[in-house]
């Protein structure tokens, strides 16, 4: 009944696996590639299921491809990423600074029997702190809000000196600027790849890998 919302309320319609949700507090399951996920209807998750795999699958590549044995997915929310990349190293952890996400990403490693994972609830000015592995195995996946990294982040992020980075954003405008801060810490742009999960729309997510320049 529409008499019962306000102007600017906020109406949820989500359609997962297991239907069309319409509560926040209801746990969607979604697929991605054979891998499961359970969340609250009312917290993120990407969107377009159709282009999903494609779009994590490729994120994943490009992290492999580095050559380094350790993942840290330092965005990690309910470890779309982590989780989904776990088969392909030897060890993943997934940094969050919300710890009901991490509880949620520890919950989905366990129903995909995933033991090779560890989520950590992080301070924002501690991000790598617990990570044990040195950052030349280490590949690190990004995937921030709107508003791209804070400064502070990407200066914890060079200090470790991972591998490469696999910067994922749904904002060019400030992966761009980021960009930048990326160059002048060593780090060389190598693919560039756009996934149009927002048909008829501005939004456009960017999948950026970047390493570190030794030339």
């Amino acid at each position: 009944n529409s008499a019962e919302f306000k102007n600017g309320a906020t109406l949820l319609m989500r359609a997962a696996d297991n239907g069309v949700l319409t509560r926040p507090d209801e746990i969607a399951i979604e697929t991605v590639d054979g891998v499961r996920f359970e969340f609250q209807a009312g917290d993120f998750f990407q969107n377009n299921p159709f282009i999903l795999p494609k779009f994590v699958r490729h994120a994943i590549d490009e992290a492999k491809a580095t050559g380094a044995k350790h993942l840290v997915d330092a965005y990690c929310g309910s470890g779309l990423f982590a989780i989904s990349a776990a088969r392909d190293f030897e060890s993943v952890i997934g940094v969050e600074i919300s710890e009901t996400a991490v509880k949620k990403a520890a919950h989905n490693a366990e129903i995909n029997s995933l033991t090779n994972c560890r989520f950590i609830a992080a301070d924002a000015q501690h991000v790598f702190k617990d990570v044990p592995h040195a950052g030349a195995d280490t590949v690190v996946i990004i995937d921030p809000p709107r508003a791209g990294s804070s400064p502070e982040f990407l200066q914890q992020l060079f200090a470790f000196n991972p591998k490469g980075v696999v910067y994922i954003s749904c904002n060019p405008a400030t992966q761009m600027r980021d960009l930048v801060l990326f160059t002048e810490a060593g780090f060389k742009l190598g693919t560039v790849q756009p996934f149009d999960l927002f048909p008829q729309t501005k939004h456009l997510e960017c999948v950026m890998t970047l390493s570190r320049d030794t030339l």
